[in-house]
């Protein structure tokens, strides 16, 4: 079993936003299991598809992105999902917009959500692909930018990197070879 998490908010007002881009991804996630959200538990939209007989929970946490990690952990101990069945993916002011980055562990860098996931489960040992959105032409505070909507100029760009980061989440639940994985993805 695999789990796959992506970060956001649930309020309609942030669709649109560079911290949504974990739910983004995790939608192009769904597209390709050829799934859809439709149950609501821990705290979380869920979806199950499978890849090579095996299930794959695709999840979406609906408390706001501060508080992402009670849904992560909820669903964790419900499935039973050990460190290496999980992947987060989540948007990183730290990485140039449009880069998409895979590792299997670290710390939650500038980010909040990641922050809070960690706290909940006690542990960082899990694999994270992470978006990058840090656009250098935009000079405002953090927390007004990563709630600011994606430039309409950016959209396709940022399109592009969470269908990247669906298809690199997918390969890690497919068992492919992380290092692989990261080779191919990374950049």
């Amino acid at each position: 079993m695999f789990l796959i998490v992506g970060l956001g908010n649930p309020e309609k007002k942030y669709e649109k936003t560079f911290h949504n881009m974990g739910f983004l991804a995790a939608g192009d996630c769904a597209e390709l299991l050829n799934v859809k959200f439709k149950k609501k538990e821990c705290e979380a939209s869920v979806a199950e598809g499978y890849l090579g007989g095996e299930k794959v929970i695709l999840a979406r946490p609906v408390t706001y992105m501060n508080a992402s990690g009670r849904a992560v952990k909820q669903l964790v101990a419900k499935y039973k999902i050990s460190p290496e069945e999980l992947v987060v993916i989540y948007d990183d002011y730290d990485l140039p917009k449009g880069h998409v980055r895979i590792r299997p562990n670290g710390s939650a860098g500038t980010h909040n959500g990641m922050r809070s996931v960690i706290a909940e489960l006690g542990f960082s040992d899990f694999a994270r692909v992470r978006i990058g959105i840090r656009d250098p032409e935009i000079e405002i505070p953090l927390i007004d930018y990563v709630l600011s909507e994606v430039r309409r100029e950016d959209y396709d760009l940022f399109s592009s990197a969470c269908k990247r980061a669906a298809e690199a989440a997918i390969s890690l639940a497919r068992g492919e070879n992380f290092e692989l994985v990261m080779t191919k993805y990374n950049g």
